[in-house]
């Protein structure tokens, strides 16, 4: 049975948050917990723990996916950002906005949507969320916890163990999380473009 790991929500403990950084450095797969939903999560680089995760939500590589960032800094580094784009950022993150941006050389390519070879980038607003991400770092690949067919994320910790736990290496808990998805936000063409209404606000951006 996939280990799950009980970790403070708002003062996660350092000893825990680096167990389940390393099972993501490892090349695990991590369900963990963010300021909208709990989602999946995996190593940037791991070719396997991808395919594993497009497996379990039953994405097609048409599918946006997310990097998880600790700050703008690191949004910078794998994505084109204009200057227009970079206010938006610095005045909606962090928080459950999820932007899509052209990926820069640094996001691998299977990681990118195939055509538009652009990345969902996103700044949590999680005490768990980002000490993980300072253990691990670098940014980590992210896609809410959706099971195919289901309307809303998984959000009660025995129902991922139940139905996801012999399918990941670890299941971070840190209390309830939202059934809210972030709000997509696409910045590519410039002009906003609101793909999604999500737990962000998404007044701005209609």
């Amino acid at each position: 049975m996939t280990q799950t790991l009980q970790i403070h929500p708002e003062n996660p403990e350092p000893r825990l948050i680096q167990r389940a950084a390393e099972v993501l450095i490892g090349g695990g797969v991590v369900v963990y917990p963010t300021d909208s939903t709990y989602a999946l999560a995996c190593h940037i680089g791991d070719k396997n723990a991808l395919e594993r995760i497009r497996r379990i939500r039953q994405l097609s590589d048409k599918h946006n996916l997310t990097l998880m960032c600790r700050d703008l800094s690191e949004i910078s580094t794998y994505a084109k950002v204009s200057n227009s784009a970079y206010r938006l950022l610095k005045a909606y993150t962090p928080g459950a906005y999820t932007f899509i941006l052209p990926a820069t050389a640094e996001v691998p390519r299977r990681l990118m949507h195939p055509k538009r070879k652009t990345i969902g980038l996103r700044i949590p607003d999680h005490p768990v969320t980002l000490a993980l991400l300072e253990a691990v770092g670098e940014p980590v690949m992210s896609t809410s916890l959706i099971l195919p067919d289901d309307e809303h994320p998984l959000s009660e910790i025995y129902d991922i163990e139940d139905q996801v736990g012999k399918l990941v290496d670890l299941i971070v808990e840190s209390g309830a999380c939202g059934l809210e998805p972030t709000t997509v936000v696409d910045l590519v063409e410039g002009a906003p473009q609101l793909l999604r209404a999500g737990k962000g606000d998404p007044a701005p951006f209609m």
